[in-house]
């Protein structure tokens, strides 16, 4: 559950990690079975604790309880809700540097980072709850006898599943929106970090939030996905996830035909063309892609670097990643902490060793960090052919592979050639250039200049196996709505 005390300076200072339960129902309980998974701390391997896998019967009071839940929750004006929702604002924001050190213990990720991944969804949750009062309608010009309308209504209870690498903005992005838009949710977190899903349900029991309206649960995914999805309580299913797992989730949806929000997996390419400035492409690009160790769907994955720049670009990028700190996010000045499992370290060393093996050379990196934890060195290859498997394949950790391009639509056709259309990112000192790159790029998000990360104010999704629908901006609460059209005679 959330952790209240204040926030630690270092290892020594620690605070306990709290006791991990599922919500239902507006009560804490371990479930009503006793299966159970370990809690790893990724810096150390060392368990912090358990998680409770919930039972169909625990899932099915969470569904009950969230159409209960719906009704009451739909049925508060907007100024209700809106008190409600900005009161576990401020309480997140109070919370952040505990609700921040309980992320990093359980993801690895740098305490800096944690809490400043805190503060945004307090924002976010805020920026989603005015954004509701301007849920407008409309009024059709008819004869005078008819008025014709429509009007914008709560789709009804959510079934929302989410991954480890952002343990609270993920969760935040769905409960935001379902509450803010009139819904109630149930959502399932990950099992490897659920601490910090815990401390934000925390706010939102202490802000108000009725009974039903918010329930968390964690379980085998398949056993989940499947209870959650099939219910006729559920009226929308939204996922953060891997595009295995996001096709899986859709599918169940079609069988029963319920409209899914999608926010999957990318491959990001990154065109550095023959006018950028190379030394501040490769710093900027650095900068995103070690962020979380690299375990971001958005981040950069794929450089396309001209080759007059190539050199130049290369030994900047290699200052760059060699400059990261690599250790405990808990430890002063680090920048990149573990990847979250030993799954993902040894997935990142399959990548790197095809690579080497088809011709790539390894630039810095390249190998397991000699100490306890899931920890990789940041790694920069060049030469990468583009048949190795990291060219093709997420590698969603801190990779950054290089290869070279001469003109700037073979850049494009490589860019495009991945079924993946998520994030995209350009340097550039051309108009016209970075005209090219906006029109010829595939993803749903695309930055010139710099790799941008996700705000509220605006929409983020992929295209093509990226996804579908838009979470953030005046787009995300769309598909938590049904639009009604309603037309009235008059006499």
């Amino acid at each position: 559950m959330s952790t209240q005390t204040a926030a630690p300076t270092g290892p020594s200072e620690l605070q306990a990690y709290e006791r991990v339960q599922l919500y239902i129902d507006g009560e804490w309980t371990d479930g009503s079975g006793s299966r159970c998974e370990d809690i790893i701390n990724p810096a150390t391997a060392e368990a912090l604790g358990t998680v409770p896998l919930a039972e169909d019967v625990d899932l099915d009071r969470a569904l009950t309880a969230a159409d209960r839940g719906f009704r009451l929750w739909r049925g508060l004006s907007v100024d209700e809700r809106t008190s409600i929702l900005h009161r576990a604002a401020d309480l997140i924001r109070q919370r952040a540097g505990a609700i921040g050190t309980t992320m990093t213990l359980e993801e690895g990720k740098p305490l800096p980072e944690a809490r400043g991944e805190v503060v945004r969804v307090a924002k976010l949750l805020d920026w989603d709850t005015e954004e509701a009062r301007r849920n407008y309608g409309r009024i059709i010009p008819m004869d005078a006898g008819t008025e014709l309308t429509v009007t914008h209504e709560p789709i009804g209870p959510v079934a929302a599943f989410t991954p480890w690498n952002f343990p609270a903005g993920s969760p935040m992005r769905k409960i935001a929106a379902a509450l803010s838009a009139g819904c109630s949710i149930v959502i399932k977190a990950s099992e490897e970090t659920p601490g910090t899903a815990c401390a934000l349900v925390r706010c939102f029991e202490d802000a108000g939030v009725p009974a039903g309206v918010l329930n968390l649960v964690f379980g085998v995914p398949a056993e989940v996905s499947e209870r959650l999805i099939a219910s006729p309580v559920t009226r929308l299913v939204a996922s953060t996830g891997s595009i295995p797992v996001g096709k899986q989730l859709a599918g169940l949806a079609a069988r029963v035909m319920k409209p899914t929000l999608m926010e999957l997996g990318g491959h990001a390419p990154v065109i550095v063309c023959e006018d950028a400035d190379p030394e501040q492409a490769a710093v900027r690009t650095a900068a995103s892609k070690f962020v979380n160790a690299g375990q971001v769907c958005t981040a950069p994955s794929r450089i396309i670097v001209h080759e007059r720049l190539h050199d130049r670009f290369v030994e900047a990028l290699v200052r760059a990643a060699e400059s990261v700190k690599v250790g405990d996010g808990l430890e002063g000045g680090v920048r990149m902490g573990p990847l979250a499992n030993d799954r993902r370290r040894s997935a990142v060393e399959q990548l790197v060793s095809d690579a080497v093996d088809r011709g790539a050379t390894v630039a810095c990196g390249g190998k397991r960090l000699d100490r306890e934890g899931w920890f990789y060195a940041p790694t920069v290859l060049t030469g990468v052919p583009r048949d190795a498997r990291v060219m093709h394949e997420e590698p969603f950790g801190p990779i950054a592979p290089v290869v070279t391009f001469t003109e700037l639509s073979d850049a494009l056709e490589l860019a495009n050639s991945l079924p993946f259309g998520l994030a995209a990112y350009g340097f550039t000192e051309s108009a016209a250039t970075a005209a090219e790159l906006k029109n010829g790029l595939e993803a749903g998000i695309l930055s010139i200049n710099h790799c941008g990360g996700s705000v509220p104010e605006a929409p983020s999704g992929g295209v093509k196996e990226s996804g579908h629908g838009k979470e953030g901006g005046s787009e995300g609460l769309e598909a938590y709505l049904v639009t009604k059209r309603i037309s009235h005679r008059l006499r």
